[in-house]
């Protein structure tokens, strides 16, 4: 195989990653864009730096050593780093590679000025940008220089921050390469950064201008701060004229240095506003050559833009498909299903065909298309009180969208679907409707089990169409949708008149403690009763504490005690097996698949808790709301018209106890018949892997179900396909999902217009009442909470799996969540104090921090 050492740029485009690297890449693609220039150069490819690597054979046992070491090792990752880049700088480059760098420096001039910059093939990549991961050199003068520098990129591919960076990516360090890229210098009157896309809110239709005099290091090494201009549809609509007191400037004999501005220059802009659209103009030619939103660096010489750089801007969140170019509104569906990671594409795609509304998927997450809602003045009223019941976040980016005029007001637009916030007809009060609709159920689950079980091939993905339907029937069941609204409904009534005729906040948070019927709170209780069987058997518990891995119920009955340990663990898995972190995610593994995600909470029960503490904790619940109910009702008989407000409100509390607890149900049974499919798509998977189809079972969960069924039925699969959907996903998981996304690709945030909470308090929604001070515990993943008694649990979401948590802690206080979610519904029937919808909540508050949790005013102080 011929070896090619050295490409000219105008010789490569961006399909040549793998041979000159991300950056070299796109600047051939750029090179070939009719009206763009960018300075002459060539690239050292990919080839001479597995040359290098032939010269240096230790560095295989350096990488195998780095392979082991985890992300957060940093001194190890230093160390070794640091030695990697020392064989590498160490080592002659061969004369007939050294030749074959210099050589080109004859067309563009030994003695002229060069940059010489890293470009790996794991950069600038439309999934990691690995932006300042490797190193770049300006002003870099004569042939030796020129070789030193290419050595020195060549190691750059192991600094401590790219080492780093791969490693907590998922990133085999031995399939990146390392190609450099030398270009003739450009002496800029003015440089800076193009942003084609708005990078703070996202809007793909802002371009963002950052400017300075010099060479546009000042701005990247933050030397200065820039001028800002903000285009949008050929005009500029913002701009900051920075002081700009220092530039940095190349200097003849090669290197750079800072210079001070001119006094009398550092107010003026760096660019002249005919100048900005201009650049605009080109980045909007790169952007469509690219077929995405990119971030530019530019230099200004002679009243002429040369492009030296561009790579998509990886931290954008996607914008939903609409297939047309109207404005749309997005709202999203993760934050009312308490789950905002990504998800995998099978899971996305379960999710929207068993979904009772149509939905769309940008980043790996769903969003509902509210925009005719929002354009219709007889359903807007409704969807507003809706959301802002649940989440005030989301209604209030909804009224600044519409504040904005985005949503076009249609008066002859009827809603889509049934009227938003209408609500379904009452029904009585009546537990056996609750009692029936469960066996309703069970019955259909039931029979969906059986008739799975022995289905395989295409009769099984046509069984699963069938079955999808009949999930959206019982889910849509009229009388379902009464109870729940029943339950709903009747918490607002006695919050909103209670707070007016009482005078008292939230006064159902306690007339809700321990709701009969409600299987999430259940679960968490169910587990304290497992901790009793196990608590008297020391052998037993010594070895959970030593539980690694799922075949520990194997193992149980070989102790003492441990057939009644296996058998308790076995029956709570029966009935809550199906549950997981991130539910509404077919993909994520069960609790009934990996049992060991129990056993902490377990362990932590059997330390935190005495013997019967599940049963004494429901009956003091129950004694607390009949406490509360006669305390109220006694309150409202000394009213005028007292008798009257006494019989609503205890009809109104009935209601709530009747039918609050059943709220809980559906979404247990949707994840009851999710792990139903996913035995049977599992079982699919695995005649798939054995006709040698599928490399192993949980490729398909990279997969849309449409595209398993064709897989299923001709056999075949695109490898590549599944690799593009895993590096997808990878870079799903950076993003952080907004509750309102506009078809500009803006997220909008909500705000809470609230004027009563302390100076520096966090601000959320009031869940549950009550206030507590305690220490917070920071906790992002259930498996790794470490919780003692007294502890206040601060976490980005809560799903019903966290419910077990639940009886360990004080109080909560979430990122994601409204009065109706999950956690919020918990905490009221565990009489936990809760605030959720707290910004940033998890990053602002320090793990072991004290703090007092607000959960009738809804805000969270930070203690000395």
């Amino acid at each position: 195989m011929i070896r090619q050492y050295v490409l000219d740029l105008r010789e490569v485009d961006e399909t040549q990653v793998a041979v000159v690297g991300g950056k070299g890449a796109h600047l051939g693609g750029l090179s070939r864009i009719e009206g763009i220039r960018v300075p002459a150069g060539f690239c050292v490819t990919t080839d001479a730096f597995r040359r290098i690597g032939t010269e240096a054979p230790s560095i295989d046992d350096r990488l195998d050593q780095l392979s082991r070491l985890k992300p957060d090792d940093r001194e190890a990752i230093r160390a070794l780093s640091a030695e990697i880049r020392r064989i590498i700088e160490g080592v002659a480059i061969p004369d007939d590679l050294a030749a074959a760098i210099t050589h080109p420096l004859t067309r563009f001039g030994e003695q002229a000025a060069y940059a010489v910059r890293s470009s790996a093939t794991a950069e600038d990549l439309p999934t990691a940008s690995f932006a300042g991961q490797q190193d770049t050199y300006l002003n870099v003068v004569g042939p030796a220089a020129i070789l030193r520098h290419v050595s020195r990129c060549w190691a750059s591919l192991f600094t401590e921050r790219a080492v780093t960076y791969r490693q907590r990516n998922g990133i085999d360090h031995r399939t990146v390469q390392m190609a450099v890229v030398v270009q003739r210098m450009v002496l800029p009157h003015a440089a800076g950064i193009l942003f084609t896309a708005d990078p703070v809110t996202g809007n793909r239709k802002v371009a963002t201008v950052d400017a300075s005099f010099g060479l546009g290091e000042a701005l990247v090494s933050g030397l200065v701060n820039p001028d800002v201009f903000k285009v949008r549809d050929g005009g500029i609509v913002d701009k900051a004229i920075a002081a700009k007191q220092l530039a940095v400037h190349a200097l003849p004999a090669g290197g750079t240095q800072e210079v001070a501005v001119d006094p009398q220059r550092q107010e003026q802009p760096a660019l002249t506003d005919p100048q900005v659209v201009r650049l605009v103009q080109l980045g909007r030619r790169i952007e469509a050559h690219f077929g995405r939103p990119q971030d530019i660096e530019w230099c200004l010489v002679d009243d002429d833009f040369q492009i030296v750089q561009s790579r998509p801007i990886t931290t954008l969140f996607p914008i939903p498909e609409a297939g047309d170019a109207e404005n749309h509104v997005y709202v999203s569906v993760g934050h009312q299903q308490m789950m905002t990671d990504a998800m995998k594409p099978l899971g996305v795609s379960m999710w929207q065909l068993t979904a009772m509304a149509p939905m769309h998927e940008a980043g790996g997450r769903l969003f509902v298309d509210v925009t005719r809602r929002l354009a219709s003045p007889a359903s807007r009223t409704g969807l507003l009180e809706l959301v802002g019941r649940g989440d005030p976040l989301i209604r209030d980016a909804l009224e600044t969208v519409l504040d904005r005029d985005f949503v076009p007001t249609l008066p002859e637009a009827g809603p889509t679907g049934p009227p938003a916030g209408g609500g379904p007809a009452p029904i009585e009060t009546d537990p056996a409707i609750v009692t029936e609709l469960i066996e309703r159920s069970q019955a259909s689950i039931a029979a969906l089990r059986r008739d799975i079980a022995t289905l395989t091939g295409p009769a099984l993905f046509d069984f699963l169409l069938a079955a999808f339907q009949e999930h959206k029937r019982v889910l849509g069941d009229p009388l379902s949708m009464q109870a729940i609204m029943a339950g709903m409904e009747a918490t607002w009534w006695l919050n909103d008149q209670l707070q007016e005729w009482l005078g008292e906040k939230n006064a159902a948070d306690t007339l809700t403690l321990s709701a009969p019927g409600n299987i999430t709170s259940e679960m968490g209780l169910a587990l304290l009763d497992v901790a009793d069987v196990i608590r008297p058997y020391p052998e037993v518990v010594a070895f959970l504490q030593r539980v690694e891995d799922d075949g520990f119920l194997a193992e149980l009955p070989k102790l003492a005690g441990g057939t009644e340990a296996r058998d308790a663990i076995e029956a709570y898995l029966d009935r809550y097996g199906v549950r997981c972190v991130g539910e509404i995610d077919i993909t994520r593994p069960r609790w009934r698949e990996r049992p060991s995600t129990l056993v902490p909470l377990i362990l932590d029960n059997i330390r935190l808790f005495e013997p019967g503490a599940a049963e004494r904790r429901f009956a003091h619940g129950r004694q607390e709301a009949r406490r509360k109910q006669e305390d109220v009702l006694e309150r409202l008989r000394a009213l005028p018209d007292g008798e009257q407000k006494a019989d609503e409100a205890e009809r109104m509390i009935d209601r709530v106890r009747t039918f609050i607890g059943y709220r809980e149900y559906p979404k247990y049974s949707i994840v009851s018949r999710y792990f139903v499919y996913k035995q049977a798509l599992l079982r699919e998977a695995e005649r798939l892997v054995r006709a040698d189809v599928l490399a192993e079972r949980e490729d398909i969960f990279y997969l849309t179900f449409q595209e398993l069924h064709d897989v299923a039925r001709g056999n075949r699969l695109d490898d590549q396909l599944v690799q593009r959907r895993r590096d997808a996903f990878r870079s799903y998981q950076t993003l952080t999902p907004p509750r309102v996304l506009t078809s500009d690709g803006e997220g909008v945030t909500g705000a809470y217009r609230r004027g009563d909470v302390p100076a520096g308090a966090l601000v959320g929604l009031p869940v549950s009442a009550g206030t507590v001070e305690g220490r917070a515990r920071v906790i992002l993943d259930m498996t790794e909470a470490d919780l003692e008694a007294g502890d206040i649990l601060v976490t980005a979401y809560t799903d019903p799996s966290w419910s077990p948590l639940f009886v360990g802690i004080t109080a909560l206080v979430t990122e994601v969540g409204g009065l109706m979610t999950h956690g919020a519904v918990i905490a009221r029937e565990y009489g936990l104090p809760a605030v959720v919808g707290v910004e940033r909540a998890t990053r602002l508050i320090r793990d072991g921090q004290r703090i007092r949790v607000h959960g009738t005013d809804g805000y969270v102080e930070i203690l000395p």
